[in-house]
């Protein structure tokens, strides 16, 4: 497998797609690790499922291998590649929901969180920012899933609001009042906490990075795509 550090760090993903149409598969390496984190977010947002969500996104990676020819660059790989993995994620929740009906939790039941004086001393923050994390995590995955697919690419991925409109193919309009609901709905469950965490929610670990890409570099090698 060519090391991506083999490719200029700062090449322009124009290039890379270049590079990847041409079947360069260091170029695809170093365009999978640079999307990685956004892609994996996006997927798990809809799915709410780590393993869904890295399943989803090498698939989606493989459609973009196989079809990287039909990109023309009239809008950003990124925003082409977060398609791909929108439309496979939803995909799978089609098939998934075929024969049984999936609850959602109603927007009025968020349950108030417990409220952390910001005084309080705490004698090891670490511990504690990872604790709100997972917290602020659990409470993202009880959203609606319109009003949770928005937070991520808005709030956590921290998309305009004209590229999370492309993304998901919604108006803008829609994106910022989907995006207004799942702030006051988090607010109302976290108050103070969601601003110290937000940024780390769903952090993307570099072991999960080399899995999806050694998985994908795999595929591609035994389909001799």
């Amino acid at each position: 497998m060519m090391n991506p550090s083999a490719l200029p760090a700062d090449e322009p993903d124009a290039a890379l797609a270049r590079r990847v149409s041409l079947r360069d598969a260091g170029a695809f390496e170093t365009l999978m690790r640079r999307h990685n984190r956004r892609l994996y977010r996006v997927a798990r947002a809809i799915l709410r499922s780590d393993a869904d969500a890295e399943d989803a996104v090498q698939e989606a990676y493989i459609a973009a291998y196989r079809g990287i020819g039909t990109f023309r660059g009239d809008a950003q790989l990124s925003t082409w590649l977060t398609r791909i993995v929108v439309n496979e994620s939803y995909g799978r929740l089609r098939r998934a929901t075929r024969s049984r009906v999936v609850p959602m939790d109603p927007a009025g039941e968020v349950q108030e969180a417990a409220m952390v004086d910001e005084n309080t001393e705490r004698p090891d923050q670490a511990a504690f920012r990872a604790e709100l994390r997972r917290l602020l995590e659990r409470k993202i995955d009880a959203l609606p899933e319109q009003f949770r697919t928005v937070f991520m690419m808005r709030d956590v991925e921290e998309l305009s609001v004209e590229e999370t409109a492309a993304s998901l193919d919604i108006p803008e309009a829609t994106v910022r009042t989907r995006a207004f609901r799942a702030r006051a709905l988090l607010r109302a469950a976290l108050a103070q906490e969601i601003d110290v965490a937000t940024l780390d929610a769903f952090g993307f670990a570099g072991a999960r990075c080399d899995r999806i890409v050694n998985a994908v570099l795999q595929r591609i090698a035994m389909d001799g795509t």
